[in-house]
């Protein structure tokens, strides 16, 4: 009996008696520990589920919110893409309007068929230093009337002089104008000499322009500026008179180059418009050398960067 287990139950109808052996207990006792132990393990592996359940809810409201993000990436990369698709487009209508307008000034420039095969920016290049060198010429070198629009009496060349009847080189022009005619400086320069005199060509002004170029104004009334005094093309130097050895009033006008007198009528006719006639009216410059070195100073003074002014200025040097 010491071997058994008795188990009683005791109620109100009385008590109930269950007897256990020792191989009974055993079972109960490896019952009980295994149950204890499966109870335990599934205690773990729940703990272990919700907490995988857990971190993939973390993963889970991760990957949404990196989705969210890309999604509002991807939005704004579109919104980007079409607003440059857009700029860019802007941007060609811009290039084609001032290719375009490039072209137009090419031809007023009389180099748009150099430029056909260049880049815009070598044509750029070529029309800048083309304009810049037109008008460094045009300001340097006399040329327009100096007296605006005034009827011609007397060309170049040889005449009968109107006064001492003898035939002589005239080597200017001579413009009818009435005393107290004002006189414009044709170009950029410095005033050389102011001479007052009643004979030959009377009051008398020369004016030293660039590249050896000069321009000398006789029977004039009064001079406007001092000997050696520099002077803006445009610029208010004299007025025209009856002075010296003269018929009337006029201007006489003349333009040599290193002391040789010119017709000043190609000079006088001189402008933007007609720029290159010049250079097949008057043929004993070498225009081409003047150019060329008024290219050179450009292209450096400019700093432009396409081949052709890049060799200008390294042949500058």
């Amino acid at each position: 009996m010491k071997d058994q287990l008795t188990l009683s139950i005791s109620t109100i109808n009385g008590s109930k008696h269950w007897y256990f052996s020792k191989a009974t207990q055993r079972k109960l006792q490896t019952f009980l520990a295994v149950f204890i132990l499966a109870l335990a393990a599934t205690a773990v592996l729940v703990n272990h589920l919700y907490t995988q359940v857990d971190n993939a809810e973390s993963k889970q409201a991760e990957l949404t919110e990196h989705t969210r993000s890309i999604g509002q990436e991807l939005s704004d990369l579109k919104t980007l893409k079409s607003e440059l698709e857009n700029d860019l487009s802007e941007r060609e209508e811009r290039v084609q309007l001032v290719s375009e307008r490039l072209g137009e000034l090419e031809k007023v420039l009389g180099v748009a068929k150099e430029s056909t095969s260049n880049s815009l920016e070598a044509r750029f290049d070529t029309a800048a230093i083309t304009s810049n060198v037109r008008m460094v010429m045009l300001n340097q070198i006399p040329n327009s009337s100096p007296v605006g629009k005034a009827r011609l009496s007397s060309g170049f060349g040889k005449r009968i002089h109107p006064v001492t009847k003898v035939s002589k080189m005239h080597r200017g022009l001579d413009f009818a104008v009435n005393t107290g005619t004002k006189i414009y400086a044709p170009a950029d320069g410095i005033v050389e000499v102011t001479r007052r005199s009643k004979k030959g060509s009377g009051n008398f002004l020369r004016l030293q322009h660039s590249f050896g170029f000069s321009s000398s104004y006789s029977h004039l009334k009064g001079f406007k500026v001092k000997t050696g005094e520099f002077v803006k093309k445009g610029q208010l130097i004299a007025i025209s008179g009856n002075t010296g050895l003269s018929s009337g009033p006029h201007l006489h006008y003349e333009v040599r180059f290193i002391g040789r007198a010119l017709n000043p009528r190609p000079f006088v006719d001189w402008n933007l418009n007609n720029f290159e006639d010049i250079f097949t009216k008057e043929r004993r410059i070498r225009w081409e050398s003047l150019i060329k070195t008024v290219e050179q100073r450009v292209a450096h003074q400019l700093q432009l960067s396409s081949p052709k002014a890049v060799l200008l200025a390294e042949n500058s040097k």
